[in-house]
């Protein structure tokens, strides 16, 4: 009977369903603890006050948001030192984002619940997001401006907000100032440094031209003097606010609000608030720049250079991946040379990604770089531009990558097409290109397209490659601005792969970065499930679009 049953071959069909079954909720559960350690993140948690004391200092008082909750085994704890007041086989013990790093010299702290004395939840403590050091927990004193109290007491927190609208508008004024008008000049400079170079280099410079750059260059040295005296302004009626803090050892600190990003009592809020406030975190994570060794602010430089790595990398594997398929499948002779090209094919959507990115660093940056370098911008030697990793040979590079992906799911596509398809549209009278072109290429359009965004879902998720073609920890300017030729591919970028592997890695701060893994990891894998399931939705439409074709 059991002989009878394993011939049947259904244990084989239960093995294949129980092991696609447990496959599925690992990914479930990785998924779910991503979600819940990244999303959790920006929810605001309630700012507890500890009356703490050990057996090695007298009681302390302790300010900041538990953030996790830890047991310690008997002998763990007596091997790190502790002794279990309480009979039991655990520790109880509670890591505290203190903050104040600039205080305390670190953020975090784990404290043990058996010397907890009491513990609260008062409303008036504060949460103060700084620009640097981190967050600051402690009470709020008073208002300044120019050094000289203006409310104190529970006017102080309503002046507070409202000092902090206006600070958060100047600085963005001032960061704008910086970014685009002075960065635009800096640019122009620079431009106009590399023309006067390349004509010195063609011996066209003479006291016309020179004349003529003179004033160019006096023109943008005006313009960037007065933008400096707006600046000055700005920062100077910037610098005229600061908080007076308390922290939890009873310290009183001056804040300018300058450095003060947001400030908030999570203690004082409802659930309502929480939640509007919770969305306000999550947008400001996904718009704006990183702080702190990218261990605060937002990663937007990271998604923009991700897209815009992404896209041109689509634009490159597209023409070249389907060219050669059709070649293939079309037009090369079936034979042992065609044979091995496929096999070849085959063998390179196999090759560790880290070998495309060696050589993309050998051929794209510097051989083809340093020979467009030496052809098109003798001007700019010794300083590269197309000499060293950037945009362009990132994408590149990724193309090489994922050129066998869409080339297989090119030519499966196209060898499912019918014969008789081809054979009546060229007894209508078509010829061979017109008929692949209206006929058959339209009908394997499904398959192109899943091939296409499979292969931006793979390079989407690649990092080794880019650590050696562009891919930086701080871009300082974007790859797309508003300065000519306005698209600059011999810039680097930031990419949420390589963000994820320097914060979790490479920060220095481990505890205020971990949170922030989980989130960019969640936001990578939404891109890449985002882009498959669109792969699926545009393969089912082309599919039941031609499907009367193919019968």
């Amino acid at each position: 009977m059991i002989k009878t049953w394993f011939k049947s071959g259904s244990p084989w069909i239960w093995m294949t369903a129980g092991a696609v079954s447990i496959n599925l909720i690992l990914v479930a559960g990785l998924l779910l603890l991503i979600s819940v350690r990244g999303l959790g993140h920006f929810w605001p948690g309630d700012i507890k006050e500890y009356h703490y004391q050990d057996r090695q200092s007298p009681e302390t008082v302790i300010i900041g948001e538990e953030t996790e909750t830890a047991l310690l085994g008997a002998a763990q704890a007596r091997a790190a030192g502790y002794e279990l007041l309480n009979k039991g086989e655990y520790l109880v013990q509670h890591l505290v984002k203190t903050g104040n790093r600039d205080i305390l010299g670190s953020d975090f702290r784990w404290i043990q619940n058996q010397y907890i004395r009491s513990q609260s939840t008062p409303d008036d403590l504060l949460c103060v997001e700084r620009r640097e050091w981190g967050n600051f927990y402690g009470r709020l004193l008073a208002v300044k401006e120019n050094g000289v109290v203006i409310a104190q007491g529970q006017q102080a927190w309503t002046v507070a907000l409202e000092k902090l609208d206006s600070a958060k508008s100047l600085y963005n004024q001032i960061d704008k100032l910086q970014d685009k008008d002075v960065g635009a000049i800096n640019y122009n400079l620079e431009r106009l440094r590399l023309k006067q170079r390349a004509l010195e280099l063609k011996n066209q410079w003479n006291g016309v031209v020179s004349q003529e750059f003179a004033d160019k260059k006096l023109a943008y040295e005006l313009e960037y003097k007065v933008i400096q005296e707006t600046i000055g302004k700005f920062n100077q009626d910037l610098k005229q606010y600061s908080l007076l803090v308390s922290e939890a050892g009873g310290r009183q600190v001056n804040i300018p609000l300058a450095r003060i990003v947001k400030i908030s009592r999570p203690n004082q809020m409802s659930i309502l608030d929480k939640s509007i406030d919770y969305v306000r975190n999550f947008i400001d994570f996904i718009s704006e720049d990183p702080r702190e060794a990218n261990t605060e602010g937002g990663i937007f430089p990271a998604i923009f250079g991700t897209v815009l790595m992404v896209l041109l990398m689509a634009v490159f594997v597209t023409p070249f991946g389907v060219i050669a398929a059709v070649y293939l499948r079309e037009y090369a002779r079936q034979g042992v040379i065609t044979r091995i090209i496929r096999i070849a094919v085959n063998n390179l959507a196999g090759v560790p990604s880290i070998v495309y990115g060696v050589f993309g660093l050998g051929f794209f940056v510097y051989i083809l770089g340093g020979n467009i370098d030496r052809l098109f911008f003798p001007e700019a030697a010794p300083a590269p531009v197309f000499g060293t990793p950037g945009l362009l040979w990132a994408s590149l590079t990724l193309a090489l990558l994922t050129l066998p992906v869409v080339i297989v799911a090119t030519e499966e596509g196209l060898s499912r097409i019918p014969k008789s398809i081809r054979e009546g549209s060229l007894a209508l009278g078509a010829t061979k290109a017109e008929t692949l072109w209206r006929t058959v290429l339209p009908m394997a359009s499904p398959a192109i397209m899943t091939g296409l965004i499979l292969a931006v879902a793979r390079a989407a998720g690649e990092v080794a490659p880019l650590m050696l073609v562009g891919v930086v920890k701080l871009a300082p300017t974007l790859p797309l601005d508003g300065n000519f030729p306005y698209l600059h591919l011999d810039r680097k970028f930031m990419h949420l792969g390589f963000h994820i592997y320097d914060v979790g890695f490479q920060s220095p701060n481990v505890e205020a970065a971990r949170p922030l893994v989980y989130a960019t990891s969640l936001l990578l894998v939404m891109v890449i499930v985002g882009l498959n399931m669109f792969a699926i939705t545009i393969r089912n439409n082309l599919r039941e679009k031609y499907r009367a074709l193919e019968n």
